[in-house]
């Protein structure tokens, strides 16, 4: 409150701040979010909730497609679900990617249990499986994603997000927390 010149007192408002621009995730933005995920019958498969929130670069197939197509437009605050079927997601599981392995090949490896996850080196670069089966002179193992022909639901709150820096478009990943490390 200010007097005026006739003494009478005047109240001062100030200007209304000028609205903050919404930065909505698009190609070339750093977005951070919470997620559950759950299976096609509703079980709980996987949170973020007890650790640090996913950061990833948008538009830089960092993520499951139909994830990545369903953050696209959010904002910060911005809570939903999304219902993502298996050709957006890991893709439709390929009974070609289950394979007889001698096991003479995995030495150095140590005992092979079922269900243990091994990175094997192939003519196509390195490759994840799962051991399905061990046998006295072979393994059958599963080179599809554990998450392969399934459709999964996410419940998703975007935590944060900003521009790529330079490196980081360069690079096409998120440098810093949550994402690689030079």
């Amino acid at each position: 409150i200010m007097p005026n010149s006739t003494g009478s007192a005047t109240c001062w408002r100030p200007l209304p701040a000028e609205t903050e621009k919404i930065m909505n995730a698009e190609k070339n933005k750093v977005v951070t979010f919470h997620y559950n995920l759950k299976n096609a019958d509703g079980n709980p498969m996987e949170s973020s909730r007890e650790q640090e929130p996913m950061t990833y670069l948008h538009g830089f197939n960092a993520i499951i497609p139909g994830l990545e197509k369903a953050i696209e437009g959010h904002a910060v605050g911005d809570e939903f679900s999304v219902t993502v079927e298996p050709e957006d997601a890991y893709g439709i599981r390929n009974e070609k990617n289950i394979q007889r392995i001698p096991l003479k090949r995995l030495k150095g490896i140590g005992k092979v249990q079922v269900g243990q996850v091994l990175n094997l080196q192939t003519s196509e670069g390195q490759v994840q499986v799962t051991v399905l089966k061990v046998g006295r002179f072979n393994v059958d193992v599963d080179g599809n994603h554990p998450l392969a022909g399934q459709q999964l639901t996410f419940e998703i709150e975007i935590m944060d997000m900003r521009d790529a820096t330079e490196e980081e478009l360069k690079h096409g990943h998120v440098h810093g927390p949550g994402g690689h490390q030079h």
